[in-house]
């Protein structure tokens, strides 16, 4: 009688993790002084056992006595003190007297390996030899049968069940053997799409690669649903149903469209270092970009700007998902920067990407970089400029994860990119330079790049939102030119700066950003941007520590979304001052 009712207590504890139970007479009658609780236990050899557990001993009342005393229990018997329990309880004056019965501590004899294969074993971390005398802890017995049931799960056995066979106890020793029931495989039949969203649910299938007749995985349809909230054009209303069918699983996802096709520009207005008279020069920003065309989750993006006078970026993009039927995706970038006069820079892409489910998006691509002096530039001043002609080939791998809340308005989540790639630079002869310009140059030279981007948005309150993100890019070369580096500066990278202000080989920027939404889509903003830049040039040699604080508001109107911001700048070049303040504002247009 005595093995049957401590097997009852072992399987009570293992699989539903109650909750000790104390008995009814710790809720006496709450005082209001403070109540002493003092716990002994009848069994003197127990009582070094006792001296391990920590216990409030001054409380308010009862009712925090009896939640002490429970607490202590179930912590004796996670630690394979099973019979534990509070035996008598009897208050005298203002002191609660409580005799706890503590027991032998229970132990493994063993537990062996029923029918588990070697898959669920490897995943599982189950080995017979870590349960040969060792205490019986239900916690982690419990932890066992979850890492075994999500195995289950993720190879197509929702339906499975985890459970103690042969159980013997002698004494303090329990022995058994661990048996799952798989049940029958479970298959994708199908992927439905509920709601207002154009979306071709082919593509869909491919982008989560949930195929009709792949095993179920649980985790697959729990990570779907992150996937889905990085593509710009689809709002997840809720969260994804699971509808089982014999052996056949069907999901279904509740999406509607967003207005993401964008077509805005941006203006800005800073003072002229061309002239004389404090006259403020305009530049520009112009974005058209079309996303999920006829639902297929194609995008084609464009993009100008005019950063300065005689200065022009022109940007394009396409991106092809389901590659012939495939999970990858193809992508073609352009890029184009002219900087007044001096140089012209054309660098195309090509970009092959695959999506996982659980670990985000890796891609290799390859650039072609043309840089060029121009024609029309100065003799004069050129001489000044480390400039060059040059062709570079660079192959590279990136890799992007993200489980942001919000494509355009996160409110929590992270963001984690980082990109390499390798190459080879080779210089051109141009008859604006002399001819012993070369001489001490060499014509081939092998160029590294590296980049990373980190973003961690942490909501604050119901409408608050802290952002802390940090940019940075380096260029590893023996022989770089002015028309090589990188430029920062502007809204994008460092604000309170012109756009492209500054020349880096390197660079890095932190940003501290509080965010306070008035609505969904609208928020005021302050900002603090740390910046660290160096330029390796043989001519010359520049680092700095610029920084930009400010402010600005972002809200929905009826003809798109309106944006402000206000932003001042300080470096060696440019003072903090508010003649050298920048304000930027414009209109975004989605439709």
């Amino acid at each position: 009688m005595y093995k049957f009712l401590l097997l009852f207590l072992c399987f009570s504890l293992c699989l539903q993790l109650v909750q000790a139970q104390v008995p009814q007479q710790i809720q006496v009658q709450a005082r209001q002084r403070t109540l002493t609780l003092h716990i002994s236990t009848p069994q003197p050899e127990q009582r070094a056992v006792m001296r391990q557990y920590n216990f409030k001993s001054q409380l308010a009342d009862s009712a925090e006595a009896r939640n002490e005393v429970r607490a202590l229990v179930h912590r004796m018997q996670q630690d394979a003190y099973l019979l534990a329990s509070a035996d008598s309880v009897f208050l005298r004056q203002d002191t609660l007297h409580v005799k706890l019965h503590i027991g032998d501590r229970f132990e493994w004899a063993a537990l062996r390996n029923g029918n588990l294969s070697e898959g669920i074993l490897v995943e599982s971390g189950f080995r017979e030899k870590f349960y040969r005398n060792t205490p019986f802890k239900p916690a982690e017995y419990v932890k066992l049968q979850q890492r075994i049931l999500e195995y289950a799960e993720r190879n197509g056995y929702p339906f499975a069940s985890v459970w103690l066979d042969s159980v013997a106890i002698s004494g303090n020793k329990i022995e058994g053997v661990l048996m799952v029931e798989k049940a029958f495989l479970v298959t994708y039949d199908s992927l439905h799409i509920q709601g207002k969203s154009k979306t071709q649910p082919k593509f869909l299938t491919r982008y989560l690669q949930l195929y009709p007749g792949q095993p179920y995985n649980q985790d697959q349809v729990n990570a779907s649903q992150r996937m889905l909230t990085s593509l710009p054009y689809i709002k997840v209303t809720r969260p994804p149903q699971v509808r089982f069918y014999k052996d056949k699983a069907t999901v279904y996802y509740f999406l509607d469209d967003r207005q993401a096709n964008q077509l805005d520009g941006v203006v800005g207005f800073l003072p002229d270092p061309n002239r004389r008279d404090n006259k403020l020069l305009i530049t520009g920003e112009a974005n058209l970009n079309i996303r999920n065309i006829k639902g297929s989750g194609k995008q084609l993006g464009l993009q100008w700007r005019r950063v300065n006078r005689g200065s022009v970026v022109l940007n394009g993009e396409y991106l092809h998902p389901n590659l012939f039927g495939t999970p990858f995706e193809l992508g073609g970038r352009f890029g184009l920067l002219k900087q007044d006069s001096s140089f012209i820079t054309v660098q195309p892409q090509l970009q092959l990407s695959y999506y996982t489910i659980k670990y985000g998006k890796f891609s290799v691509f390859s650039e072609w970089r043309s840089a060029n002096v121009l024609s029309t530039a100065n003799r004069q001043s050129l001489q000044n400029l480390d400039l060059a002609d040059a062709r570079t080939n660079t192959y590279g791998i990136n890799y992007l994860w993200n489980n942001l809340d919000d494509f355009y308005f996160p409110k929590r989540g992270r963001l984690v990119e980082l990109q390499f790639s390798a190459g080879n630079k080779r210089l051109l002869r141009n008859p604006l330079f002399e001819q012993s310009f070369y001489d001490t140059l060499q014509q081939r030279t092998t160029q590294l790049s590296v980049g990373l981007q980190l973003e961690n948005f942490l909501r604050i309150g119901k409408t608050s939102v802290l952002l802390t993100c940090l940019r940075g890019r380096a260029l590893l070369n023996d022989q770089l030119f002015l028309n090589d580096m990188y430029r920062l500066g502007g809204l994008g990278s460092l604000r309170g700066f012109d756009d492209f202000f500054f020349y880096a080989s390197s660079y890095a920027v932190g940003t501290l950003e509080y965010r306070l939404f008035t609505a969904e889509d609208s928020y005021v903003l302050l900002f603090y941007d740390q910046g660290y830049y160096r330029s390796d040039l043989e001519k010359s040699f520049e680092k700095d520590l610029p920084l930009g604080v400010g402010g600005g508001i972002s809200f929905s109107t009826g003809a798109g979304i309106f944006q402000l911001v206000y932003s001042l700048g300080r470096s060696d070049q440019q003072p903090l001052t508010f003649k050298h303040s920048k304000i930027h504002f414009g209109i975004t247009n989605k439709f």
